[in-house]
């Protein structure tokens, strides 16, 4: 029976001590519960802080981007611009230099005509004039008088 006693009475420390150590235990615990609230809460509101600070560099990158394009959209318009009067300016010095050789093939004709006349008063040179015919100067020409070109057109 003393056996039955001594676990009895042991019994009966252990739950007075826990439900003394219950308010302590619990308070602990209460105590625990609050900082994890707390820490909680602190890591929430650095999330937040951050998530915010992300949101204002995309919205300024939004931005930089935005004037990125509209710079990048003026070049490409001044850029067009410069292409249609520099292939405006092209089309017009084609249409000169067309003229020009047209021009120059015509006077080269005046020449060979200029010099196969003389050659035909001078039988002695009429073999150069028919091989200088390219010859739109005339170089190997006996054609001594200058010629008035603009009297050709």
């Amino acid at each position: 029976m003393s056996s039955g006693t001594s676990f009895g009475s042991s019994q009966g420390t252990r739950s007075s001590r826990s439900e003394e150590d219950s308010p302590d235990l619990r308070a602990q615990m209460e105590k625990r519960r609050k900082r994890r609230k707390e820490a909680n809460r602190e890591s929430a509101r650095r999330s937040r802080v951050r998530k915010q600070q992300h949101l204002d560099d995309l919205s300024s990158q939004v931005d930089q981007l935005k004037n990125q394009k509209q710079q990048l959209s003026m070049a490409l318009s001044m850029t067009t611009q410069n292409l249609v009067a520099v292939a405006a300016q092209n089309s017009v010095m084609h249409t000169q230099k067309v003229e020009i050789e047209t021009r120059l093939c015509a006077l080269g004709e005046i020449i060979y005509c200029m010099n196969s006349i003389t050659n035909a008063t001078n039988p002695v040179s009429m073999g150069t004039a028919a091989s200088s015919a390219c010859d739109i100067f005339g170089t190997s020409s006996t054609w001594s008088q200058p010629i008035d070109l603009y009297q050709c057109f």
